[in-house]
């Protein structure tokens, strides 16, 4: 029950360095690292070493959200930079715009996109084009669909559209189940016992059973009449899902990030 700590022992003196004696470098080749200090890059040759500078202005749909990641509130910069971002807050909020900039943060320029949320700018980071990897390799196999089956599928999405992501359906309930084995060993107490799941009822999937019964399900829980009549009844056609459950299937997660050694755009 010991803490596992990481030290940082240098390799040439065989001692544990402080985070003041260690700087930054670029491994130009296996044996040759560049040193890189935080002068250098404060005096990078580049406009977006100190500021960030605005390149376009585009539609937020015109922009696909694989390539949008963690968002940062802006602030201005003292007194004189509060007017221009006043005006650049009130000119995004007429347009209905965002503004794609770029900027310098850990050793690299960025793409970054610029929007309004209530009265302040949120920069959010953007992946470069090249950062994305093509979802071709990754398409599904071919099969059949009817009308009445994509019928059915719209028939549950308006069963549960909502006009807001509140509720708490919508909490985090897998912290809260965490802290509660925490605190039961912390007090020695018997773990919580896991819910109880349904049983898959075979290999069989009948697409529109499963679909008329996660509507009734949906109505149910929003206290609305259970009944289905959206959904045309078919009994004829039925499809097979491969080792999978009759109700709920899990689609895999695949990093859509690339993970190949792509050389930093700068030092």
């Amino acid at each position: 029950m010991g803490r596992v700590r990481v030290k940082k022992i240098c390799e040439i003196e065989d001692r544990e360095l402080a985070n003041a004696e260690i700087g930054k470098g670029y491994e130009y080749a296996r044996d040759q690292v560049v040193a890189i200090t935080d002068e250098d890059l404060s005096n990078l040759p580049l406009p977006t070493a100190k500021a960030i500078e605005v390149a376009a202005f585009v539609p937020l749909e015109s922009i696909d959200p694989l390539r949008i990641g963690d968002g940062y509130y802006l602030t201005p910069d003292g007194a004189v930079a509060a007017k221009p971002y006043k005006l650049l807050v009130e000119a995004l909020g007429r347009s209905s715009k965002v503004a794609v900039a770029k900027y310098a943060w850990s050793g690299r320029e960025r793409l970054g996109l610029m929007r309004v949320r209530g009265d302040v700018l949120v920069l959010h980071a953007m992946r470069w084009p090249d950062e994305v990897r093509s979802p071709a390799e990754l398409f599904p196999p071919a099969v059949d669909l009817d009308e009445d089956e994509i019928e059915g599928a719209l028939a549950l999405m308006d069963s549960m559209t909502r006009d807001d992501l509140d509720g708490d359906d919508l909490r985090d309930t897998y912290t809260e189940a965490l802290a509660k084995v925490i605190e039961a060993k912390r007090e020695d107490k018997p773990l919580p016992a896991e819910p109880e799941q349904e049983a898959p009822k075979g290999q069989v999937l009948d697409l529109m059973a499963a679909l008329q019964e996660s509507v009734q399900k949906a109505k149910a829980s929003r206290g609305e009449d259970a009944e289905v009549h959206e959904l045309p009844k078919k009994t004829t056609v039925k499809k097979t899902a491969k080792k999978q459950p009759t109700k709920k299937t899990a689609a895999k997660k695949t990093a859509a990030k690339k993970t190949t050694g792509r050389r930093p755009r700068s030092a």
